[in-house]
């Protein structure tokens, strides 16, 4: 399941009377709730022995307020924050040594690759969802970002 695919997937959910969602096949499991304040979204291989938990959006203010405490000099340029929709490890480029996927001044269209966050071992390929300008990079490469932290700033064309 692509991150897409996961995003729609709580979108539905919270959209509907469910309460909670597992899914699971032979490479991966899904667990999504509703009961709590903040609810989790939790993703792990099969053959991992532990999976770590990943929030899920919540209009909680104490949710949104955890990103911005950790990064509080992220938006100094203005623009529409682009915010990571996952926990996981920041990648500028597909491997190390390689080009970045896109600098500072790059005009990128909707559905061009961003970054990879790395997530239990899965590559996430982090695709703009329009057109638009990177104005800054604000995710460090190799560094963890939290979900909901701003990773880049762009001006939509």
């Amino acid at each position: 399941m692509d991150i897409k695919e996961i995003k729609e997937l709580i979108r539905f959910i919270e959209k509907s009377d469910i309460k909670e969602f597992e899914y699971e096949n032979e490479n991966e499991s899904i667990y999504i709730s509703k009961n709590s304040d903040a609810p989790q979204i939790i993703q792990a291989a099969p053959q991992m022995q532990y999976a770590a938990p990943m929030q899920m959006a919540a209009p909680a203010p104490a949710v949104a307020a955890a990103p911005a405490a950790a990064a509080p000099a992220a938006p100094a340029v203005s623009g529409t924050e682009i915010k990571s929709p996952i926990v996981g490890t920041f990648y500028e480029a597909p491997s190390p040594g390689a080009a970045a996927f896109v600098s500072e001044g790059d005009t990128v269209k909707a559905g061009q690759t961003l970054c990879i966050i790395e997530a239990m071992k899965i590559m996430n390929e982090i695709e703009a969802e329009f057109d638009c300008v990177i104005k800054k990079r604000v995710g460090m490469n190799g560094k963890p970002v939290e979900y909901g932290e701003t990773i880049f700033i762009v001006e939509p064309i």
